[in-house]
C-alpha cells in the first residue's frame, strides 16, 4: 500500500493539540461504608432463600411464584437484555465491517450532461456489485471506553434486576405477615363477640330475675354491634390485603382468596450478632450504583478521546459497467483502498461542552452512589433499633395481657355473684381485647422488621456471585 495514503495521519497527529480538554474532569468522591460507621465482620447472612428461615412453606411457595410470574420483574429482565444488546452494538465498533451492495438501473442519459457519447442520449442499463470494507482504528481508546461504559451499564441493569427480585420477595413476605396479623385480629374479635353474646344472655337472665335493670341490658346489647362493626372493617382490610398479595404474584384479585396465614405458625429467625462490613457487596442497588459510576467514568474517557484524530481504513472491490453483458467482464473490475482521518481543530466549544456534560454525569453518578449508601445504612439501622425495642415491649406486653385477663376473670366472677356491675365487666373485657390486639401487632411488627432487615442487608444477594 502506498505510504502516501497515511501522510495526512502524521499531519493530524501534529495538530492533535488544537482542541484541548484541560481543566475539565469529574470532582465528586465516593463515600466508603467505613466512613459512615459501618463495621463488623463479613458473614453469610441472609441466605439467598432467606424466607425458608421463617419455617412457613406457604410463604416460600408464594415468593417463588411471585419471582416467576411478577410482570414488574419481567420488565427489569427486559431492561437487562436491552442493555446487553447496546453493549453488543458498542463492541461491534472495535472490529472491521464488511458490506455487500448491488444495484441495477435502466436509465436514459442526457445529451447535455456529464456523460459523453455514445452513452449520452441513449438508454442504458447500469449495474454495480461491490464489497466494501471499513475499519475504524481505535488509536486513542474511544470505542473501547464506549464498550466498557456499555458493559458497565449492562451489569448495572442486571444488578437492578436482582434488586427488584430482593424487593419483590421482601414485599411478598411483608404483605403475607400483614395478612396474618389481620386474620389473628379477626379471630380475637370473633372470640370477643362470642363472649359478649354470652354476657348479653347472662344479663337478660338477671333482668328477668330482677337482679339487673334495663340499663345493664342496653349496655350489654350495645356492645355486640360494636364488635360486629369491627369485624366488618377487618373483613375489608383482609380482602384488600389479599388483593395486594395477588397483584405481587402477577395474578387476579381472587388468586389469594384461599390464603390464610397464621402468626403462630411462623418462626422468627435468629438475627446476626453484628452487622456485616461488606454491605456494599451485599446490596444489589449499591452494586448497580457503583457500576454506573464506573460506566460514567468510561464515558468521560470516551469524550476525551473525541479530541484526538479519528482514523478509518477503507477498501472496496467489485464490478461496474454499462450494459448487463459487460457487468462481470474482467474489464469491469474496480477496486480501491484508502484512509480517512477526522481531526477536530475548531468546533466552537462543542467537544468541551460534551466533556463537561459527561463529567457532570460522572459526578451525579458518584453522588447517587453516596446517597444510596447513606440510605442503605439507615435502612439497616432502623430495623435493628426496632427489633431491640420490640424485644423489650413484647416481654412487658405479655405481663400486661396476663394481668388484663386476670382482671376480666375476676370482674365476671363478681358480676355473676352480684358483687359488681356490668360496667366493670365491659371495661375489663375492652382492656383484654386491646391487649390482645397489641400483642398481635407486636409479633407482626417483629416479623416485618426482620424482613426489612433482611432486605436492607441485600436479601441474599452477592456481588461476587
Amino acid at each position: 500500500m502506498n505510504a502516501r495514503i497515511f501522510a495526512p495521519l502524521a499531519v493530524a497527529l501534529a495538530l492533535a493539540g488544537c482542541a484541548s480538554f484541560d481543566g475539565i474532569a469529574p470532582t465528586a468522591r465516593s463515600l466508603q461504608a467505613a466512613d459512615l460507621g459501618a463495621g463488623g465482620a463479613a458473614m453469610e447472612w441472609p441466605a439467598a432463600d432467606w424466607w425458608s428461615a421463617f419455617a412457613d412453606p406457604e410463604l416460600g411457595r408464594l415468593i417463588e411464584r411471585a419471582l416467576a410470574d411478577n410482570p414488574g420483574l419481567k420488565i427489569a429482565q427486559a431492561r437487562v437484555v436491552r442493555a446487553q444488546a447496546a453493549a453488543g452494538s458498542a463492541e461491534s465498533a472495535l472490529y472491521p465491517q464488511l458490506n455487500a451492495d448491488a444495484s441495477l438501473q435502466r436509465q436514459r442519459y442526457s445529451e447535455h450532461a456529464d456523460v459523453p457519447p455514445p452513452i449520452a442520449g441513449s438508454v442504458q442499463e447500469f449495474g454495480r456489485a461491490r464489497l466494501t470494507a471499513g475499519w475504524e482504528i481505535d488509536f486513542f481508546g474511544r470505542n473501547r471506553a464506549a464498550l466498557d461504559a456499555a458493559l458497565g451499564s449492562a451489569q448495572a441493569a442486571a444488578a437492578d434486576a436482582q434488586a427488584a427480585r430482593v424487593l419483590l420477595a421482601s414485599e411478598v413476605a411483608r404483605r403475607y405477615f400483614g395478612l396474618a396479623r389481620l386474620i389473628e385480629q379477626r379471630d380475637n374479635a370473633l372470640d370477643t363477640l362470642k363472649q359478649r353474646r354470652a354476657i348479653l344472655k347472662l344479663v337478660d337472665e338477671r333482668v328477668q330475675a330482677g337482679l339487673d335493670t334495663k340499663v345493664e341490658y342496653e349496655q350489654a346489647a350495645g356492645a355486640v354491634p360494636e364488635i360486629e362493626r369491627d369485624l366488618a372493617g377487618l373483613d375489608e382490610q383482609i380482602a384488600l390485603a389479599r388483593h395486594g398479595l395477588a397483584a405481587l404474584l402477577g395474578a387476579g384479585p381472587q388468586a389469594a382468596d384461599a390464603i390464610s396465614p397464621r402468626l403462630a405458625q411462623v418462626r422468627a429467625p435468629d438475627l446476626p450478632a453484628s452487622l456485616p462490613a461488606d454491605l456494599v457487596g451485599r446490596r444489589a442497588d449499591l452494586t448497580a450504583a457503583r457500576l454506573r459510576v464506573q460506566a460514567a467514568l468510561r464515558q468521560v474517557d470516551a469524550a476525551k478521546a473525541e479530541f484526538y484524530p479519528n482514523v478509518n481504513l477503507l477498501a472496496f472491490v467489485g464490478f461496474s459497467a454499462f450494459g448487463l453483458a459487460n457487468w462481470f467482464d474482467s474489464g469491469s473490475r474496480e477496486a480501491g483502498v484508502g484512509a480517512a482521518i477526522h481531526l477536530p481543530i475548531f468546533d466552537a466549544g462543542r467537544l468541551r461542552a460534551n466533556l463537561r456534560g459527561k463529567s457532570a454525569d460522572a459526578d451525579a453518578a458518584v453522588e447517587t452512589y453516596n446517597a444510596t449508601l447513606v440510605e442503605a445504612l439507615r435502612q439497616v439501622a432502623d430495623p435493628v433499633a426496632t427489633l431491640a425495642a420490640l424485644e423489650r415491649q413484647q416481654a412487658q406486653q405479655a405481663q400486661a395481657l396476663s394481668a388484663a385477663q386476670n382482671a376480666l376473670d375476676l370482674a365476671l366472677q363478681r358480676y355473676r355473684a352480684g358483687l359488681g356491675g356490668y360496667l366493670s365487666v365491659l371495661a375489663a373485657e375492652t382492656n383484654v381485647l386491646a391487649q390482645r390486639r397489641t400483642s398481635t401487632d407486636l409479633k407482626a411488627r417483629g416479623l416485618d422488621a426482620r424482613v426489612q432487615l433482611i432486605h436492607a442487608l441485600g436479601g441474599g444477594y452477592s456481588a461476587a456471585a
